[in-house]
């Protein structure tokens, strides 16, 4: 089968953790909205209700023959056990969606380190408040989600958060300690140190075969200042 991903065409956000299980499984995919052919206005469609089917909230879906999925950890779940990208048990299962829905609440953060008040507003009329969200989440919030992390691989003492099975959560967990060093990267270098694990994860992912082939190719849209991870350096303090 030959998806069709469905997310904005600059920015890696939500929808770079659907990328990263697509490369991963070396599935056949399509980047609807990267097409010059078919762009934007091919996505708009399905968010507008002129395509028939079940209409998204918001992008990232995916198009899976006559399935549109939603929402990414949604997504994941759906794509995972068909792509080899998770225990085919109920219980790892479950545990692996309950470990991505962590990391969804964790992207959530990071994005409103930037955007406190609210994504309407440019980041220039919310500095002070940005400013003391961030000091917030890089002196509390990032230590409790790494340090969660780190707990869970300790427990499974394999490097892989299922335990001796790779998984999409990891490259979920490595797709946020990347995005975390892009957009604050004098925090990530206080505290990776911290927590080995974790960052040992990271590089066994970028390291797999497909992933490091991915992430070298000009699929892989750059960190930048449209997207989730953002790097203001007076918010890295």
């Amino acid at each position: 089968m030959r998806y069709e991903l469905y997310y904005w065409p600059s920015i890696q956000g939500r929808g770079e953790f659907v990328r990263l299980a697509l490369e991963e499984a070396g599935a056949d995919y399509l980047d609807v909205a990267r097409l010059p052919k078919q762009g934007v206005p091919a996505l708009m469609q399905f968010l507008g209700g002129k395509s028939q089917g079940r209409i998204p909230f918001a992008p990232p879906f995916l198009k899976a023959g006559k399935l549109v999925i939603a929402q990414t950890a949604n997504i994941l779940l759906w794509l995972a056990p068909r792509h080899g990208l998770v225990p085919k048990s109920e219980a790892a299962r479950l545990w692996a969606h309950q470990l991505q829905l962590t990391i969804a609440d964790w992207l959530v953060e990071a994005h409103d380190a930037h955007h406190p008040i609210g994504g309407a507003f440019y980041y220039e009329d919310q500095k002070p408040e940005s400013k003391r969200r961030a000091a917030h989440f890089t002196a509390e919030r990032m230590p409790k989600f790494l340090g969660y992390f780190e707990r869970v691989l300790a427990r499974e003492r394999s490097g892989w958060l299922l335990g001796g099975t790779f998984s999409y959560p990891d490259l979920s967990l490595s797709q946020m300690i990347a995005g975390l060093r892009y957009a604050f990267p004098r925090a990530m270098e206080r505290l990776e140190p911290k927590y080995p694990r974790s960052i040992a994860l990271h590089e066994r992912v970028t390291a797999r075969s497909r992933i490091a082939a991915y992430l070298a190719s000009k699929r892989r849209i750059p960190f930048n200042q449209q997207g989730i991870f953002r790097h203001y350096p007076e918010l890295d303090v």
